[in-house]
């Protein structure tokens, strides 16, 4: 079975940029079962169609908007979304859900999909978290951490680790090899 983890949101864009973080610190600082990629898909939406055809499980990180306290986690089969609306209706949730449209259309079969949702405090010009939702980060990485478990993926963290700060900080300044 093949598994993908996308983080998926906007870095530009204050807490949108959570899945895309919260993909990061799991690559930086844990191992996880060798049928299991993490991508970050950042807002290419409907371009990640081949994602959805070509894997068996699609797990993916990002802000969910939903009327609740900052920092409230879910864990939404993809299929229930149309009646939530992910985040601020941003382009990359569309085109994910698009996906899953196209891939019915298409009448091949769906891939298992979930989105671990985590609900924002602010969705503004500006790189980083707001202070309420960094408040959360490490819950939400324990959340997916007990969902990959859940679904007998090995996860073992690395003797080295990367802070939240760090790896923002490496989105700020990305170097270039």
């Amino acid at each position: 079975m093949s598994i993908v983890i996308l983080g998926v949101g906007n870095v530009l864009e204050e807490d949108d940029g959570v899945g895309i973080y919260a993909a990061a610190y799991l690559s930086a600082n844990y191992i996880l079962s060798d049928h299991v990629q993490i991508i970050n898909g950042g807002v290419e939406g409907i371009n990640l169609l081949n994602l959805f055809l070509e894997n068996d499980h699609i797990i993916i990180l990002d802000t969910i908007n939903l009327e609740d306290s900052t920092g409230s986690i879910y864990n939404i089969p993809s299929y229930e979304l149309s009646g939530y609306g992910l985040n601020s209706g941003g382009a990359h949730e569309v085109g994910v859900m698009q996906c899953l449209d196209m891939i019915e259309l298409m009448g091949k079969p769906l891939p298992k999909s979930n989105v671990l949702g985590i609900v924002p405090k602010s969705i503004t010009f500006r790189m980083g978290l707001s202070v309420e939702l960094g408040a959360h980060f490490e819950t939400y990485i324990a959340a997916i951490i007990d969902y990959l478990q859940s679904c007998n993926i090995d996860v073992v963290k690395k003797e080295s680790l990367q802070t939240l700060l760090e790896i923002i900080e490496a989105f700020k300044y990305p170097t270039h090899a």
